[in-house]
């Protein structure tokens, strides 16, 4: 209701203003066409409708300007056929000349000036509508934005950088109070609502300079931003901590766009965007990732110990039961020379083998790991059966090896298929403990069958079987069905096959027991 009557009342005053105008206009020109028509002055008269036409182009529009023009120099030319038509001459014809030129000059420029004050209020009218808008979008946006006068900042920085100083990071551990002073050089001249919810209401209301309460002592960031202005930089971003009304401190992405022209530095726009939950959330994160890279550090040492003392158990059992064999050897009368070697030669050949696994195991450790070697399938099963002997005499079982076709050398690493055939052919020999069976017998079975993909090792016994718990769980790290068990043996080996290509499954068979089956791709086979 009151911007409808202050239109209304502009509009009377307006009006009034035209109706001065107008009427004094006429006034002018009557008096003008009366001296000229009825006076005997021997002058330029009609120059003065000139006055007339100026006072009228306050009151009337681009058309009414030229048809008021017109009325004028129709007026002139009347006076001019009435006063000397029965004798014209030629200054009097001059003197109409120059009025009516005059007045279609001054026509001409009041026209273009109407034009140019048409264009002037066009603009206005168009930046008032641009102001609207910043202020719409600075006040309602839920961005933290600031209008800050960095003027005197700028200032003092490039007096500094007129007398040679290039790095601020620099003179501000060579001049300790060299952050305070350009600290108090910013003073906020506006904020939106936004930058008051992040920071309290001292961000906006509290005149004068109050950046040493936001800005924390010896910022990084600061100084960057020094750093930015020395340069003349046109853009300056970076993550920031501030601190809030209540001390409390704010992590905050800071945005700044500097003007190219020095003069505007007196309002130069930074806008913040709070990211301190995003910057807590990383930080747990990180936390979490360490905690969790030390809990994997101490797992891997843990799964490390436990394969260490599962793949030693055998070698050094056998070095022991070896050890026993040796002393009998030598507590006869007399000492059974010959066998006591033997006993010895084996307390040698499985010490060998302790050594292989910690090297083996070692190797697995560094960041190159070993390179495979070239591996005969048949002879590999030999050497291990040879190992294995005293294990196998003391469970009272027998292993019988079928190969079904010439075998191609396969690519791996010898010791650690070895030691995958002994965890498989004990655990064969093991399953048949107190089982029906009238004969403890392990099957090991080669295969490379010409229409197939892989070679194929196959481990057999002539146990129980595996239950549907242990079918399920039957790799699983620590999962055992033996009262002494560790439950890592099949878990080593699965991964052990399947670092070199190939794969490792078990299952019962359908005559009885269990059988366990190695898969290694022949192209693998023929690297």
């Amino acid at each position: 209701m009151t911007q409808v009557l202050e239109l209304r009342l502009a509009r009377l005053e307006a009006g009034r203003y035209d109706l001065i105008f107008g009427s004094t206009a006429l006034l002018v020109a009557a008096a003008v066409f009366a001296v000229d028509m009825f006076s005997q002055i021997e002058g330029a008269i009609a120059v003065l409708y000139v006055i007339a036409l100026l006072l009228a182009a306050e009151s009337v529009n681009r058309l009414g300007l030229i048809i008021v023009t017109a009325l004028f120099m129709v007026g002139a030319l009347t006076s001019f056929f009435v006063t000397h038509a029965s004798d014209p001459d030629f200054p009097t014809f001059l003197r109409l000349c120059v009025a009516l030129a005059a007045l279609a000059v001054t026509a001409a420029l009041l026209l273009r000036t109407d034009q140019a004050r048409t264009a002037l209020l066009q603009t206005n009218s168009a930046l008032r509508a641009s102001e609207a808008r910043y202020r719409a979008i600075f006040d309602r946006t839920r961005v933290a934005l600031w209008e800050w006068d960095y003027s005197k900042l700028r200032e003092f920085l490039m007096s500094l950088k007129s007398r040679g100083v290039t790095d601020a990071k620099a003179y501000a551990q060579s001049n300790p109070g060299f952050l305070k002073d350009c600290v108090y050089k910013i003073e906020i001249v506006d904020a939106n609502e936004a930058a008051v919810e992040l920071l309290g209401a001292f961000a906006a209301d509290v005149p004068g300079c109050i950046m040493h309460r936001i800005i924390p002592k010896d910022s990084d960031t600061f100084t960057a931003l020094l750093q930015a202005i020395m340069d003349e930089a046109t853009y300056f971003e970076d993550n920031a901590e501030v601190f809030n009304e209540d001390g409390e401190p704010r992590i905050v992405l800071l945005d700044i766009s500097f003007p190219k022209d020095p003069s505007a530095f007196s309002r130069v726009i930074v806008s913040m965007v709070d990211v301190t939950q995003r910057e807590e959330a990383r930080k747990a994160l990180a936390d979490a990732q360490a905690e969790l890279s030390r809990a994997s550090k101490a797992a891997t040492v843990g799964a490390l110990s436990a394969s260490l003392a599962h793949e030693l158990n055998q070698p050094l059992g056998a070095i022991a039961v070896a050890s026993q064999t040796l002393i009998r050897w030598l507590d006869r009368t007399p000492p059974d020379i010959e066998s006591a070697k033997r006993s010895a030669e084996r307390i040698l050949r499985d010490s060998n083998r302790a050594s292989d696994i910690f090297k083996n195991t070692r190797v697995m450790m560094l960041p190159t790991p070993k390179e495979n070697e070239t591996v005969d399938l048949a002879s590999l099963v030999n050497d291990t059966l040879t190992l294995m002997d005293h294990d196998l005499q003391r469970e009272q079982t027998d292993v019988e090896v079928v190969q079904k076709t010439k075998l191609p050398e396969v690519a791996g690493i010898r010791v650690e298929m070895q030691q995958v055939l002994i965890n498989l052919i004990s655990n064969a020999a093991q399953a048949m403990t107190g089982s029906d069976a009238s004969k403890k017998l392990v099957t090991v079975t080669l295969d490379a069958p010409a229409d197939a993909t892989h070679v194929s090792i196959t481990v057999r016994d002539t146990g129980r079987g595996l239950d549907a718990d242990a079918q399920q769980n039957l790799f699983k790290p620590f999962f055992t069905t033996k009262e002494n068990g560790m439950g890592i043996g099949l878990s080593i080996c699965r991964s052990t096959i399947e670092a070199i290509g190939g794969s490792l499954d078990g299952h019962n068979h359908p005559d009885g027991g269990a059988i366990f089956e190695i898969k290694l791709p022949k192209e693998k086979a023929d690297a």
